[in-house]
C-alpha cells in the first residue's frame, strides 16, 4: 500500500468513527480476533496462545500483544477495526510479559529465566513494519510491566522476580529482590548502556527486603508510579533522576454485601474486614491522582479499585460496588467467591472527546467496567463483555477505539480461544448487557447458567427461566420482563423440597403446568449424584411431585438426559414432551429420543429424532417448546467461535408426535428447519459464537426468544445472549 493511499484510507476511517460532540456516546464491541490466527504455519492449530498485554502503534492501525505460551508478540491489522486481520508474530527464546509501542517500534519485555530462583530477562526493540528485532538489552531480572514516558525519552520496566507459590506456601521473602529499570529512548530505540536500576528495598511494611514490582505507569511530568502487589505498597519515582520521591501502603478495605462463600449459590450478604488491597494495575488520572486495581495475590484482594492522591490519601474506594454491579449482569464467578471474587486486575485510562475515562478489567468475571472520571466520585457508565480473563487493554482515542487482550485459551479442551476484542465509542445505545437483574428485597439478585425458558400464559412479554446445576444449592426459577431494554429479571422463586433448598438438581427445562405452577426437567448425571427426572412445583417453587424415569428407559442410560420439557394439551389430556440431549445406549447412531409422559395415566412413550451430521464435535438437543401446531427444538453442536457450524431451530408437527412404547421400535419424526441461529449468535454483541444455546420459547403474544447458558462464568466469558428471534412466518 502506498503512503498516499494509506493516508487517505486512514483519514476516511478516522472520520468514520468520529462521534458528534453532542451525541450520546457508548462503547460497543465491533470485532473479535482469535489470536490463534497468528500461530506460525509450523504450529499445531490448537497450540496454546494467549493475548495478555496489548498496545497500539502510534497511528492506531496496528495492535501488538504479548503471547507468553507462544513465546512471541503478535500483530493485528486494524485499519478496518471491524475486520481485524492477522499480521503474524515475532518469536523469542523466552516469554514476553509486556509490550509498549513508541514511534515506529514496539518494546517487548521478555522473561528468559529458567526458574524463579535465578530470574533473567531482556528488553527487545522490534520494528513494527518489518517485524525485525533491532536489538536487545539485558534487564538483569524477570520483567513484568513496561511503560513509555509521554515525551518518549525513556521507558520504565518493573523487574518483579516473582515469588514461587509452591515454596513456603508462597510466603515472602523469596529472594532475589525485584527492582525498577529505567532505560533511555531515542526514536523508539533503547540505549542499553543507559539502563539504571532503582533499588526498592526497605520501603514496604510487608517484606521490605523483597520488593516485587508489578505494574508501572508514567504521568505527564515523567513520574513513575509503581505497584508492589505482594508488598501492598505504591512507590513514586522521578523518571529523570531515578530517585524514589514517595511511597505509601495501599492499605486495607472493608467490604459489605459480597458473596464470599463458594457454596453452589449466589448470596450477596457477606462481609470482609481489613482486606489488604494488594493492587495490580495502576494508572495516573492526572499528575496528582492515581487509580489502582485491587486484584490481590497473596493475602488480599478487595475486589474493586481505589483512587489515591500522590501522598496516599484515599480519595475514593469502590468497595463491593463494582462486584455487585457485575453480579446483576450474571457475570459473578461463584467458584471464585471464597477467594478474590471478580479479581479486578488490568486497567487503562484515556481521554475521549474531552472526557476522561478509566477502564477496569475483571479477570474472573470477564468484563470491562467503564468509568467516567469526574474528579470526585467516578461514574460507572457501562460494563462491557470481553473474552475469557481480560488481562490488558489499550485505548486509541484518536480513532475512538478501545481493545482488550484476553489471555485464557481453552482450545485444547474444545473451549474458546484467547481473543483480542475491539470496541468503538459511537453514537447510539449499548448493545450489552442483554439481560440484567433488578434488586430484590434491597439486595442484588445474582443469576447465571440459564438453561430453559417458557412464556407466561397470561401476560405478554413475561418469561420464566431456570438455572442448571452450576448453582446446585440454589435451584431457581427467574421471572424475565422482556419489555425492558435490556430485558430484566424482576424476581425469583427458589425450588424447595419440604421447606429446604432442593439440592442436587440439574434443571434444564421448564414448562407451565396449567395450574399456576411448573414442570421442570432435570438432566441428571449419576457421577454427580443428580438424578434424571421430572418435577412438578407450585407457584412458590415447592416440589409437589417427583417422577423418576421408568426402568425400560433407564436401561439405556448415559450422562446426557433431558434438556427441555414442554406440554401439549391441557387438563387430563396434557402430555409432557422431553428432549434427550444425546444418544443413549439403545439409540441408533445419530438419533435421540423425544420422550413423552402423561401425568394423568403415568404412561411413558417416545419417538425418535434424527440429528444433523457435522464434521467435528458432537450434536445434540438443548430445548423443546410447543407452540401452535408444532414443537420447536434447538439442535446444536458443542463448538465455539469459528468452529461452530450447527445452531439451528427445527420444528416437528404435533400431529406427528405418536409415541410408541419405550423398548419397542420407535417411529422417526420428520423435522423442518425453522431458523439458523449462527448469525444471531455472531452479531448479538460482535463476540465469538457461543456453544450453549439452551433456551427458546414464545411469549403469550407469539413473540419468540432465545438465551445462551454462560456456564456460571466457569471457563466461560460469562456472556449471556438473550434475544428476540424472527422466525419470518414459520411459526
Amino acid at each position: 500500500m502506498t503512503f498516499s493511499l494509506r493516508a487517505a484510507l486512514t483519514a476516511a476511517l478516522f472520520a468514520s468513527v468520529a462521534v458528534p460532540a453532542n451525541a450520546e456516546q457508548v462503547f460497543n464491541r465491533i470485532a473479535s480476533f482469535p489470536v490463534a490466527g497468528n500461530l506460525p504455519a509450523d504450529k499445531d492449530k490448537l497450540s496454546p496462545s494467549s493475548a495478555e498485554i496489548v498496545t497500539a502503534s502510534e497511528d492506531g492501525m496496528t495492535l501488538i500483544y504479548s503471547d507468553s505460551p507462544l513465546g512471541a508478540i503478535g500483530f493485528i491489522d486494524i485499519i478496518d477495526p471491524k475486520a481485524p486481520k492477522a499480521l503474524g508474530a515475532v518469536t523469542f527464546k523466552g516469554e514476553p510479559t509486556s509490550v509498549a509501542a513508541v514511534g515506529k517500534k514496539v518494546l517487548a519485555a521478555v522473561n528468559t529465566g529458567e526458574n524463579k530462583q535465578k530470574p533473567t530477562g531482556m528488553l527487545a526493540v522490534v520494528d513494527i513494519a518489518t517485524k525485525k528485532v533491532d536489538l536487545t538489552c539485558d534487564l538483569g531480572g524477570q520483567p513484568d510491566s513496561i511503560a513509555v514516558s509521554k515525551d518518549k525519552t525513556f521507558a520504565a520496566i518493573a523487574i518483579e522476580n516473582e515469588r514461587d507459590e509452591d515454596v513456603n506456601d508462597g510466603a515472602l521473602p523469596q529472594m532475589p529482590a525485584g527492582d525498577l529499570v529505567i532505560v533511555s529512548l531515542k526514536d523508539g530505540v533503547a540505549d542499553c548502556a543507559s539502563i539504571r536500576h532503582v533499588t526498592l528495598t526497605g520501603l514496604a511494611g510487608i517484606a521490605p527486603e523483597d520488593p516485587e514490582p508489578e505494574f508501572v505507569a508514567i504521568n505527564d511530568n515523567g513520574e513513575i508510579a509503581l505497584t508492589m502487589q505482594e508488598n501492598n505498597e505504591i512507590v513514586i519515582v522521578d523518571g529523570k533522576t531515578g530517585q524514589v520521591t514517595g511511597h505509601f501502603s495501599a492499605g486495607k478495605a472493608d467490604l459489605e454485601g459480597i458473596d464470599n462463600k463458594t457454596d453452589g449459590q449466589l448470596s450477596f450478604t457477606g462481609k470482609a474486614s481489613g482486606v489488604l488491597r494488594e493492587p495490580d494495575a495502576i494508572k495516573w488520572l492526572d499528575n496528582n491522582r492515581l487509580v489502582v486495581a485491587n486484584e490481590g495475590d497473596w493475602k488480599g484482594g478487595s475486589r474493586g479499585f481505589t483512587i489515591f492522591d500522590r501522598a496516599g490519601k484515599v480519595l475514593y474506594e469502590s468497595g463491593a460496588s463494582l462486584e455487585r454491579a457485575v453480579a446483576r449482569l450474571g457475570h459473578f464467578p461463584e467458584k471464585r467467591a471464597r477467594s478474590k471474587g471478580i479479581e479486578v486486575e488490568g486497567m487503562e485510562a484515556a481521554t475521549f472527546n474531552g472526557q476522561k475515562y478509566f477502564f477496569l478489567l475483571a479477570e474472573r468475571a470477564s468484563v470491562v467496567a467503564v468509568y467516567k472520571d469526574t474528579g470526585a466520585e467516578p461514574q460507572l457508565m457501562q460494563i462491557l463483555p470481553s473474552g475469557i480473563s481480560p488481562e490488558g487493554a489499550v485505548a486509541i482515542p484518536g480513532r475512538n477505539l478501545f481493545a482488550t487482550a484476553n489471555e485464557l485459551d481453552l482450545g485444547k479442551d474444545g473451549g474458546a480461544r484467547s481473543h483480542v476484542m475491539i470496541y468503538a465509542l459511537e453514537e447510539g445505545v449499548a448493545n450489552y448487557p442483554k439481560l440484567v437483574s433488578k434488586d430484590v428485597d434491597g439486595n442484588v439478585l445474582g443469576w447465571g447458567a440459564l438453561s430453559g425458558l417458557v412464556g407466561d400464559a397470561q401476560k405478554d412479554g413475561i418469561l420464566y427461566a431456570v438455572s442448571d446445576s452450576v448453582y446446585s444449592m440454589q435451584p431457581s426459577i427467574f421471572t424475565i420482563d422482556t419489555s425492558k431494554k435490556p430485558a430484566e429479571i424482576t424476581g425469583v422463586v427458589r425450588i424447595t423440597r419440604e421447606g429446604q433448598p432442593a439440592q442436587k438438581l440439574d434443571i434444564e427445562g421448564i414448562a407451565l403446568d396449567g395450574k399456576g405452577g411448573f414442570w421442570l426437567a432435570s438432566e441428571g448425571d449419576s457421577a454427580k449424584l443428580t438424578g434424571h427426572g421430572l418435577y412438578n412445583v407450585n407457584a412458590k417453587g415447592e416440589i409437589k411431585a417427583e417422577i423418576g424415569l421408568p426402568a425400560d428407559l433407564l436401561a439405556g442410560e448415559t450422562r446426557y438426559g433431558f434438556e427441555g420439557v414442554t406440554t401439549v394439551g391441557s387438563g387430563d389430556d396434557m402430555v409432557l414432551w422431553m428432549a434427550m440431549q444425546r444418544e443413549w445406549k439403545d439409540d441408533p447412531k445419530g438419533t435421540v429420543k423425544l420422550v413423552s409422559y402423561k401425568p394423568k395415566t403415568k404412561e411413558w412413550g417416545a419417538v425418535r429424532y434424527q440429528l444433523d451430521k457435522t464434521e467435528a464435535g458432537w450434536v445434540g438437543l438443548s430445548e423443546i417448546t410447543a407452540h401452535g401446531d408444532y414443537v420447536y427444538i434447538i439442535e446444536r453442536d458443542n463448538l465455539i467461535g469459528d468452529a461452530a457450524k450447527l445452531k439451528k431451530l427445527y420444528r416437528v408437527a404435533i400431529a406427528d408426535l405418536k409415541p410408541a412404547k419405550i423398548g419397542s421400535e420407535l417411529p422417526v419424526v420428520k423435522k423442518q428447519e425453522a431458523h439458523d441461529f449462527l448469525v444471531d449468535l455472531k452479531t448479538a454483541s460482535n463476540g465469538y459464537i457461543a456453544d450453549k444455546l439452551e433456551g427458546f420459547t414464545f411469549d403469550k403474544s407469539g413473540k419468540a426468544f432465545a438465551v445462551t447458558d454462560n456456564d456460571g462464568v466457569d471457563d466461560s466469558s460469562g456472556e449471556t445472549l438473550f434475544f428476540a428471534v424472527d422466525l419470518k412466518g414459520t411459526n
